[in-house]
C-alpha cells in the first residue's frame, strides 16, 4: 500500500463539474493498493498516517500529528500511485490491485481515519475520473510505502 500525504491549507474533488468533497486545514491523501496488500500493510499505512508529525507546534516546528491537530482529511483512491516505469515511456500498472479487492481497502482505511479522528474523512469516489485542487501548505509532501518498512 502506497500513500502520498499532502499537508493543505485547503483541498477539495470535482467529478464532472460537482463538487464531491473538500476540506480546510488537514492532509489530501493519495491511496494506492498493491496487488498482496493486507490487513497488516492498511494498519501500517494507518498509524503511519495518523501519527506523522507534519503540522506546527506553538513555536513553528513540525512536532503535531493531524489528532493533535483536529484537522480534516481529504483521501483519494489512486491506482497510477503504483505505476512502474522501468521500461519505456508507458508506465505499467501491473502492480495496482483489482479494483473489486482495492475498492474494500480504501473504504476501509478511510472508514479507519474516520474512528481514530472521531470525523468524518472526506472521499472521492473510487474508480471516477476526479479533478483534484489543493493549495499545499509548505510545500508538506510525504510518501509511506507499505513494502519499505
Amino acid at each position: 500500500m502506497k500513500v502520498v500525504i499532502q499537508r493543505v491549507t485547503h483541498a477539495k474533488v470535482e467529478v464532472r463539474g460537482s463538487l464531491i468533497s473538500e476540506i480546510g486545514k488537514g492532509m489530501l491523501i493519495l491511496h494506492g493498493v498493491e496487488v498482496g496488500d493486507s490487513d497488516e500493510d492498511l494498519e501500517y499505512i494507518l498509524k503511519k498516517t495518523l501519527n506523522l508529525r507534519i503540522f506546527d507546534d506553538a513555536n513553528g516546528v513540525m512536532n503535531e500529528s493531524i489528532l493533535q491537530q483536529e484537522g480534516e482529511i481529504l483521501c483519494v483512491s489512486q491506482f497510477t500511485l503504483l505505476a512502474d516505469t522501468r521500461k519505456g515511456n508507458r508506465p505499467s500498472y501491473i502492480k495496482a490491485e483489482r479494483p473489486e479487492l482495492s475498492s474494500p481497502m480504501y473504504d476501509k482505511y478511510c472508514q479507519r481515519l474516520s474512528d481514530n479522528l472521531g470525523k468524518p474523512v472526506q472521499k472521492g469516489i473510487f474508480g471516477e475520473d476526479m479533478q483534484v485542487t489543493l493549495q499545499n501548505d509548505g510545500p508538506v509532501t510525504i510518501v509511506i510505502d507499505s513494502r519499505n518498512r
